[in-house]
């Protein structure tokens, strides 16, 4: 009869590798990632100065969109608010002169949808840059 206590080892997990592994996937998805905005759309918001800026050679296409969500091209009423109606306005006065300046105004509460539409319009038909129309806030207090 063997009256020796028995001694047990208790059971260990080495997890030193599994450390090491997800150390290195780490460092391999951190080097092989680009960090990048591929589909950002430039647009260049109007600045103020002190000093007057001068006249442009030409003068920029002017698309305006309506609180009912229709669309003007350089102050002319379009027959309906379809993207193809646009897109035939723009193209009809732009002609191939893709670097034409863009101005973009729309009435403050114009459908975000209708503004979208209109610089989707403009973006497909190959214009680079397009400026939003802003007026200067008046304060309150001012007559």
């Amino acid at each position: 009869m063997n009256l020796k206590p028995r001694t047990h080892d208790e059971p260990e997990i080495n997890i030193v590798s599994l450390i090491d592994v997800v150390l290195l996937l780490v460092v391999f998805f951190m080097l092989s990632s680009r960090f990048t905005d591929e589909g950002r759309l430039r647009v260049h918001l109007p600045q103020a100065a002190g000093v007057p800026q001068a006249k442009p050679e030409s003068e920029p296409l002017v698309v305006t969109v309506t609180q009912q969500g229709g669309y003007r091209v350089n102050e002319r009423e379009l027959i309906n608010s379809s993207q193809e109606t646009l897109r035939a306005a723009v193209l009809k006065i732009a002609g191939t002169d893709r670097g034409q300046r863009v101005v973009l105004r729309a009435d403050a509460r114009a459908t975000h949808q209708s503004v979208i539409t209109a610089m989707d319009v403009l973006g497909r038909l190959g214009f680079g840059e397009i400026n939003i129309a802003t007026i200067k806030e008046e304060s309150a207090g001012k007559p």
